[in-house]
């Protein structure tokens, strides 16, 4: 017995020295998430829901024009191993307090959450320690960036569909591997982190970060770097599954060969080269062609809508930002932020026809935005003179203000649900955008 328990042994370490990490084609595990309602609105039949079709009125980014947005989104995607500490004020770090003090808020059970049970949280939150650790890190697997150091979910109201699931007023941001990270400071009970990405900032399981100094930061920082152009891809130590990989997720590329961030001695993060199936991956910033602007957005079509990223979804603002990574542009967390990148033309007062004919006219297939507060979407081009956009949507507001709900990645005009005959004018989509975003 003694010596097949040493053979076994022999044999786990042997496998786990000799294995090799690859990035394989997948598939996102099955949620509660992929149950929600999905109705159909009038333009998913009407008009063409082929990608290609609006691709083919992409006007490519030039060349020197596409390196320096390239530039531009390496430097803030390495932000956070440039920073000695978090400069956004105080107050701005600590919303989610005033948040949880000033409204009642329920768990996924559909019970109230005690002043008791958030106290804890706010104390877990250690912010006297801010700014304590000032440590760099990356992530080492897909993860969640949280208001508050737990995953316990944050509802609304258990009985209005757009204040509940999955509507995780905790749940601030999906993270990715490979993603450089700034640890301002530790929870109390040691098990979170507090830290800054390129994009955003809250709490991360210390177990899904690695730490990283100098040497490895010089390392990973190449210049040459790969991204992934396939949504829903799993990363593999041998046969073991480490993490979901999704499209958007960064590479460097070392010596002609991808790598990834892995688990090394303690907490500590190590460079481990990486087998990539071919074609999920492409070197950034992609090529903005026809070909290629119609390959990626297909990857987010008809996927389920995902408030913050919640059970490896995403919501508007993630799928704008992933779009847009294999071209090299770079997108902050949410759609205020989203909005204040490119050039940006002020569409809101204007009559309907008026703000179609000013989309057309300025907007460009598949390197434009249109934005109204809350929401963001993804212009596409135009079919038989309306304007098309592809977006990740809960729903249309109906007169009673319910939403007839959608909760997919959709390709609509900008009347969806006008043969709806409860629906809410002031609130269509074409009544309420304010900008075009440009690159």
């Amino acid at each position: 017995m003694k010596k097949l328990y040493r053979i076994s042994l022999i044999t786990l370490l042997v496998t786990n020295l000799y294995a090799e990490y690859r990035v394989v084609v997948g598939k996102r595990a099955a949620s509660s998430i992929d149950r929600l309602k999905f109705n159909t609105l009038a333009d998913m039949k009407n008009i063409p829901q082929d990608l290609n079709y609006y691709a083919k009125q992409v006007e490519p980014i030039n060349y020197s024009k596409m390196m320096a947005y390239d530039r531009e989104y390496n430097r803030a995607y390495f932000k956070p191993w440039s920073i000695k500490y978090l400069t956004d004020p105080k107050n701005e770090l600590m919303w989610q307090v005033k948040f949880v003090k000033r409204r009642k808020i329920y768990d996924n059970r559909r019970r109230v959450i005690s002043k008791r049970r958030y106290n804890y949280w706010i104390k877990n939150s250690n912010f006297k320690a801010l700014n304590s650790v000032r440590l760099k890190a990356v992530t080492l697997k897909h993860s969640n960036i949280r208001a508050f150091p737990t995953n316990t979910p944050a509802y609304l109201d258990p009985k209005n569909p757009t204040k509940w699931f999955p509507f995780d007023y905790f749940q601030h941001s999906a993270i990715y591997p490979n993603t450089p990270i700034f640890v301002s400071h530790l929870s109390l009970d040691k098990r979170w982190a507090f830290v800054q990405v390129p994009y955003t900032s809250g709490w991360i399981k210390v177990s899904d970060i690695g730490f990283v100094n100098s040497k490895f930061i010089d390392k990973f920082k190449s210049g040459r770097y790969s991204v992934s152009i396939k949504d829903n891809l799993w990363l593999l130590n041998g046969s073991k599954r480490v993490s979901l990989v999704k499209l958007g997720t960064i590479f460097p590329i070392i010596n002609g060969k991808e790598y990834i961030a892995a688990r090394g001695e303690g907490y500590r993060a190590q460079m481990k080269p990486l087998k990539v199936t071919k074609g999920v991956v492409a070197k950034k910033p992609l090529k903005m062609s026809a070909r290629n602007v119609a390959m990626v957005a297909r990857e987010f079509y008809n996927e389920p809508y995902g408030w913050g990223g919640k059970m490896q979804t995403r919501d508007c603002s993630a799928t704008t930002r992933d779009f847009f990574t294999p071209f090299g542009i770079f997108l902050k967390r949410n759609s205020s932020k989203q909005a204040k990148s490119g050039s940006s033309i002020y569409i809101k007062g204007l009559a309907k026809e008026q703000k179609k004919a000013t989309i057309i006219a300025n907007a460009k297939p598949f390197r434009s935005m249109l934005f109204v507060p809350g929401h963001i979407t993804l212009y596409l081009g135009r079919y038989k003179n309306e304007p098309v956009i592809m977006h990740t949507y809960w729903g249309v507001r109906l007169k009673n203000w319910s939403k007839y709900s959608l909760s997919r990645t959709i390709i609509t005009t900008t009347e969806l649900g006008k043969e709806l005959p409860n629906i809410r004018e002031k609130s269509k989509l074409i009544n309420t955008l304010k900008y075009i975003i440009n690159f």
